[in-house]
Order: C-alpha cells, then structure tokens, then sequence
C-alpha cells in the first residue's frame, strides 16, 4: 500500500516540447503487459546522467556511461522491464548495445546516441530478440502525452506510478518540467533512484547539464533508503530540450536559479515517492539530524537510524521502543559523540535529553505519534551547525513476502 502517494490527473502531467514517449508489449518477462518503452528526442536537447556506484553495475549503465562520453547528442532512450541484464557478462554488453543499434537503425541515427536501460531480475541473460522485435511498436505509439503510459511502462514491484509535472514562469515565458521514476525494493542509491527520467523544455549546455544532475541527485534520490541495497541499475537522466526558447548558458542567468529549485523540486518528489511506495511500507519517516559538523556525520546518523532492521520493525508495529535509536546513533561511527549533548524528537515529543529519557516524556505519547502513517525522527547532536536529512519507510512482513516471491 502506498503512503499519501499523489498521482496527478492526466490533465495536469504537461507534455515536454521536443520529447515523444512510445510504450509496447515485448514480453521481457510476463506476456500481457507494457514492458518497453522509448523517449524520441528533438535534436539539440541536452541529456546528462548519474549512475549507479555498484561495483557490479549492469550491462546497460555501461553502455550508458560510454554514450553520454561520446558526446554525440542523444536522440533516444530505450526501457526494458523483466530483466535487469546486470551480471551477465559480455552477452550482456553485447545485448544492449545491440537493442542500441536496433533503435538506431530505425530513427536514422547512430547506436551511440541512444542509451539503453533496463530493471529487474538479475543474472537472467536479457532475450533481446524479443526487446528488438517490439521496437518498432513502440517508437510507432510514440506521442508527446504519454508519460502516464511511461511510467506504469517502467514499473517493476512498484504498485503506483510516479510522476510529477509542474509549470513555472522563467522571465515570462512559460516552462514545463515533467518526470517519472521507478523503484520500491532494493534502494539506497548510492546516486539515484533505481531509474529516474525528468526532463525541461528549457535550454541548458550539456556541461552546466551534467553539474546539475549530480548536484539534484544529491538534494533528492541521494537522500532516500527502503532497504540499505544498492541496486546494479540505479540511473536518473535529466533532458533539457530548449524547445520553450527559454535558453539559459551559465549559473549567472538570474532564472537559473529557480529552475534548479524546481528541478530539484520534482527530482525529490519522485525519490519521496520512491519511499512512500516500498516494498510492504505502511509508514513514511523522516529522519533529521541537526547540529552534526559536517554532512558526512549527518548522513551517517540518518542512514544508521533508517537502515536499522529494529528500528524499522518497531515503527511498522507502532511500538515506541525508541531506545533502538539510541542505539543506532551510538554505532553511526562517530567515535566522539557525547551523548549527553544530544536531543531526540519523535514527531513534536522530546523523548531524550543529556544522554538519557526525558522526564517529562510518556510512552504514550510515543505511540500516538507511531501510529501515524508519516512520521518525523529528529536528532541534535549538539557538535556544530550542519543539519540533513534522509527519508525511508518501516519494514513489514509483506516486504518479506515480496522478495521471496520475487522471480515466481
């Protein structure tokens, strides 16, 4: 069940001028079902990507990588689901630049300007005949409206689509950003989101593009965990196709900044829902950490509360055991923190202080707020100024269920 997870109406999903999006039946992994999709895009739109850090990063993320150095101008990308085609060696390689040259040929343009992705079982060799075999459906089914299709196209565990779409006025003149996103299980991208896809029609230089998607990336899918896993495919692509005549070539441009607070925006609202949507999760937490020294230190103190099974379980079961934080901030690996300098919050309730329970905190209380479906978990270290923050969700039996029953 997905938590407060907001999908717009078709009428309000606004088309990106310069991209058309196609969607078929190839039968990767289940027949039935739309499990291949295309971007066919306008020539001059500036792509840029960040990837996975998975030492065992998939055949796709590869060949995506080498493309986007390339630097040839990407005209397409093309989506498989069912097979992740990650730890399948050089068949593998072969298999996605093969699907490259195959959509290539068809668009008139060449194999390295397009990238290829792909998600979900891994270890399985990609049947690439029949991902070939279904592009011409796809590429045929392509309009500029389709984002809705794409993004239940793309889904694997998911049970809701993500999108997100907004306007927003640049100097007078009116831009769309508009994306979509996947992933419920095996998430803590050390990047991305297990796939990512968010696109402009303002203009932006491919090196000032490429800047941009790691520092989103850091504000927004870096900033979100299900489970501690690191996926093999995790990639997030951002499209600037200019196609709104708004073309802005440095940092200096006075729209330049609330295009980025709006692109980073939308990239948080897919990576939050990402989380709202994981696998068996019945509670969305935020974890804040205040007062750390630095960044690093923050996020070590988060990641450890949101990655720790005990922790996790106690939520999903609303059971304010909440020295299981304590104990996750203790192991963080901060070798000096003083305790007695630290605070901790439940939602609005003060549940320890200098090292010890607060006395005027009930368990009560504690339970009232673990028994909302969203739920703050504040920290203090009381070290210095720096404050972030990581968003996760509980662990329930049904995540259990889903992974066991995962390749069935």
């Amino acid at each position: 069940m997905a938590i407060n997870l907001h999908i717009p109406a078709r009428d309000a999903i606004f088309p990106v001028a310069g991209i058309r999006i196609g969607t078929a039946e190839a039968s990767i992994r289940k027949a039935g079902r739309r499990d291949l999709t295309v971007f066919l895009l306008a020539p001059n739109t500036t792509v840029a990507g960040v990837f996975t850090r998975n030492r065992f990063r998939a055949a796709p993320v590869q060949v995506c990588e080498a493309h986007l150095a390339a630097q040839a101008g990407i005209r397409a990308l093309v989506i498989n689901t069912g097979n992740a085609n990650a730890g399948t060696g050089e068949p593998g390689l072969q298999a996605s630049n093969q699907t490259c040259e195959a959509l290539a040929s068809q668009l008139g343009v060449h194999a390295t300007q397009i990238l290829p992705f792909s998600t979900g079982v891994i270890l399985e060799p990609l049947p690439v005949d029949r991902l070939i075999a279904g592009l011409p459906a796809a590429v045929a089914d392509a309009q500029s409206a389709h984002w809705f299709e794409a993004a239940h196209s793309i889904m694997t565990t998911d049970t809701q689509p993500k999108i997100h779409s907004q306007q927003i006025d640049l100097g007078g003149t009116t831009v769309t950003i508009t994306g979509i996103s996947k992933g419920a299980g095996m998430i803590r991208p050390n990047m991305a989101t297990m796939l990512g896809f968010l696109a402009t029609d303002a203009g932006l230089p491919a090196p000032l593009l490429k800047t941009l998607a790691s520092q989103i990336a850091n504000q927004s899918f870096n900033r979100i965990t299900v489970d501690g896993d690191t996926s093999t495919n995790d990639s997030f692509i951002i499209m600037a196709t200019g196609a709104s005549g708004v073309q802005i070539q440095s940092p200096q441009d006075p729209r330049f900044q609330p295009l980025v607070q709006a692109l980073t925006q939308a990239a948080r609202d897919l990576a939050q829902k990402i989380v709202r949507d994981a696998e068996g999760a019945t509670k969305f937490m935020t974890i804040q950490v205040e007062q750390a020294a630095t960044t690093e230190e923050a996020l070590k103190v988060a990641y450890s509360i949101a990655h720790s099974p005990l922790v996790k379980t106690a939520f999903y079961a609303s059971d304010p055991n909440l020295g299981r934080i304590l104990a996750a901030i203790g192991y963080a690996g901060i070798d000096d923190l003083d305790v007695s300098k630290l605070t901790l919050w439940l939602g609005d309730i003060q549940v320890a202080t200098q090292g010890g329970r607060d006395p005027n905190y009930l368990e009560e209380d504690g339970q009232r707020i673990m028994a909302q479906a969203e739920i703050l978990v504040r920290v203090a270290l009381g070290r210095g100024q720096t404050s972030d923050t990581v968003y996760t969700c509980d662990f329930s039996h049904e995540y259990v269920s889903i992974n066991a029953d995962y390749r069935s």
